[in-house]
C-alpha cells in the first residue's frame, strides 16, 4: 500500500478509543449507500467510458466513488501518472478472495462484494441498488481535526479501518499508448491508502485525524472505510464516510 512519509508520525497522532457518544448529526458527508472502486488505467483504451461513469456516480450524492489506477498497462508505452503496483495488487486480492485469477480494466467493485465491467452502466447501477452498508460512519470537522465516529454493532464481525486519500479532479494529456492524443479528465483519483487500526464490533471506535497532515500531498479528499478481511484478503465493506476540503 502507498505510504506517505508523514504517516509514521500520523499513526502516533491518530486516537482510537471506545465510542461513548452517539454520532453527531452534523456529519460533513452522509454515509453512502455504496462504495464504488474503479480499477482503471490511462493506458486502457476501453476505460474512458468507465472513468466518466465514475464521475456521474460520485455526483449522485449517495455513492463514495474511488478510482484506483493500476500499473499493468504501463507496458503499452504510457506510464499512468497515478498508477501504483499496490492498486494492481488490491485488484488481484479481490479476485483471489472470489476464487478467480482474472483481473481486467475497467472493473468496478461495489461494496467490496461484487465486481462488474466498469463501463456497463446498467449492471453497475443494479449492483449499487442491491447493495447496502450496514454500518453508519460519521465524520465531523473541529477546526483542523477530523472526528470520526464508528458505532458498535455486535451483529457484525470486526473489521479494518482504512484511510484513503484522493484527488477530486485531474486533467491529463496522454502522449503515448492506447489513448495517445487524448485530453482526459479523471475524478476521485486515489492518492494513498493506509490502515489505521481495527474496528471492534463490541465497542465501536472514535478517531481523530489532523486534516493538514493527511491532505499535505495535493489530495483534496479523505475517505474512511471499514472493511472486513479474511485470510488477509479484502471482504465486504461495512461502512464509509468522506470529507472534502
Amino acid at each position: 500500500m502507498t505510504l506517505w512519509p508523514s504517516f509514521r508520525a500520523l499513526v502516533g497522532i491518530v486516537a482510537l478509543a471506545v465510542l461513548v457518544q452517539p454520532a453527531s448529526a452534523d456529519s460533513l458527508r452522509v454515509s453512502p449507500k455504496a462504495v464504488v472502486e474503479l480499477f482503471t488505467s490511462q493506458g486502457c483504451s476501453s476505460c474512458p467510458p468507465a472513468d466518466a461513469l465514475l464521475t456521474s456516480l460520485d455526483e449522485r450524492g449517495d455513492v463514495l466513488a474511488l478510482a484506483y489506477h493500476v500499473d499493468y498497462w504501463d507496458y503499452v508505452g504510457w506510464k499512468d501518472t497515478f498508477g501504483e503496483a499496490d492498486y494492481s495488487d488490491r485488484q488481484r486480492a479481490y479476485a483471489q478472495s472470489w476464487g478467480s485469477s482474472r483481473i481486467y480494466t475497467p472493473q468496478m467493485v461495489i461494496n467490496g462484494a461484487v465486481g462488474v465491467v466498469g463501463s456497463r452502466r446498467n449492471e453497475v447501477n443494479g449492483a449499487i441498488d442491491r447493495g447496502r452498508l450496514p454500518l453508519q460512519v460519521a465524520v465531523t470537522q473541529d477546526r483542523n481535526m477530523l472526528k470520526i465516529a464508528i458505532p458498535a454493532d455486535a451483529q457484525l464481525s470486526d473489521a479494518v479501518v482504512w484511510l484513503v486519500t484522493y484527488l477530486d479532479r485531474a486533467d491529463v494529456d496522454i502522449a503515448e499508448g492506447n489513448n495517445a492524443g487524448k485530453s482526459m479528465v479523471y475524478t476521485q483519483v486515489v492518492t494513498g491508502r493506509q490502515a489505521l487500526g481495527m474496528w471492534e464490533s463490541a465497542s465501536g471506535a472514535s478517531l481523530k485525524l489532523p486534516i493538514p497532515e493527511v491532505l499535505a500531498h495535493s489530495s483534496t479528499g479523505i475517505a474512511v472505510i471499514v472493511q472486513q478481511e479474511k485470510d488477509g484478503l479484502p471482504g465486504p465493506i461495512l461502512g464509509a464516510a468522506a470529507f472534502e476540503r
